[in-house]
């Protein structure tokens, strides 16, 4: 990951739509300080002169509480504490509720190149909310040749050699009303032990495809908003090969899966040969993966209903057996 500034940390307001509601009203030399963790400090306790343990690389936040002590402070003139703050070399300091510091608070800030920024959300909503941008900021992430489609609510990751068709299935699933998320380069992230989230490499070519023999195509101003999407949580990955007489293929639904930075997703491998209808095909894996997020297993209620059809039949065969041995002594008996 290339390194994360506090200028970065207000432009992705402008690309989220303002979603942290930030604004600078002092330090502006400290926007291109890095913020190197996706945490965030409450100082307290640092205010207090308790400095140990002092999360000095976090986004320092200064709710009510801070806000309260900090005016303490400032009508006792105390600043010992506060200027020692500031020697830390803090990513940033952000003020909640639309409160603003004071003028020696701001004097501080400027002489140490310490953006100070100021959002009207509460803690709460505002912790909430950074917690997620930087999760994602912050995530391991991998980079991987294949189509990311969204297929009834369910993201698939379409993987296969170069030429095997992939671009040409998910089109045709977008003429079937899904949506495409990124074609050729998809981003992974993982944002938690289970989760993973695909995004196109680069935003502004992630919705063109390239299909052999017509070029480059643009999807959004073919079919529309409704035929893309930005990002997609991946729970499912195709993988399509070249049909191979030789190998036995599984006909039942086994549990095949395959592992992405240490998460376990499953995964179907699709044979390609003519006449199969590739899309068709993801349409009834999206299906069948909604099922199994329902606890409904296709392939082990089938595996279920055959022992109970052998159980049922050997019970019969068992049973009929044993009445034919019966009339064969009483026979033998009254003869």
């Amino acid at each position: 990951m290339s390194e994360f500034t506090v200028l970065d940390l207000l432009d992705l307001d402008i690309k989220e739509h303002n979603h942290l509601m930030l604004k600078c009203i002092a330090g502006r030399s400290g926007l291109s300080r890095a913020i190197t963790t996706d945490k965030i400090s409450r100082p307290g306790l640092a205010l207090a002169g308790y400095f140990v343990d002092f999360s000095k690389d976090s986004i320092q936040l200064f709710g009510r509480g801070e806000q309260s002590y900090l005016s303490l402070l400032e009508r006792n003139n105390d600043w010992q504490n506060i200027e020692k703050l500031f020697s830390y070399n803090l990513p940033c300091v952000i003020f909640i509720g639309g409160a603003e510091p004071s003028e020696h608070f701001i004097e501080l800030a400027e002489k140490n190149a310490t953006a100070v920024l100021s959002t009207p959300l509460d803690s709460a909503d505002f912790s909430r909310r950074v917690y997620q941008m930087l999760d994602e900021v912050f995530a391991e992430t991998e980079t991987v040749h294949g189509v990311l489609v969204e297929v009834f609510g369910i993201g698939i990751l379409i993987k296969g050699e170069s030429g095997i068709g992939k671009s040409e299935t998910a089109l045709e699933l977008i003429e079937r009303g899904h949506r495409l998320i990124s074609d050729d380069s998809v981003k992974l992230r993982r944002l938690s032990e289970n989760y993973i989230i695909g995004s196109g490499e680069n935003p502004m070519l992630a919705h063109h495809m390239e299909i052999r023999g017509l070029g480059i195509i643009n999807l959004h101003n073919l079919f529309g908003v409704g035929a893309i999407r930005e990002k997609k949580h991946v729970q499912l990955i195709i993988e399509l090969e070249r049909w191979d007489d030789k190998k036995n293929y599984d006909r039942l639904g086994g549990e095949e899966s395959e592992e992405i930075m240490g998460i376990t997703l499953p995964k179907i491998t699709l044979p390609v040969s003519l006449g199969r209808n590739v899309a068709s095909l993801v349409e009834m894996a999206a299906r069948n993966e909604r099922l199994k997020k329902l606890g409904y297993y296709s392939a082990k209620e089938f595996d279920q209903s055959v022992l109970k059809w052998l159980e049922s039949k050997a019970a019969r065969k068992l049973y009929y057996n044993t009445d034919s041995l019966k009339e064969g002594s009483f026979d033998n008996k009254r003869s």
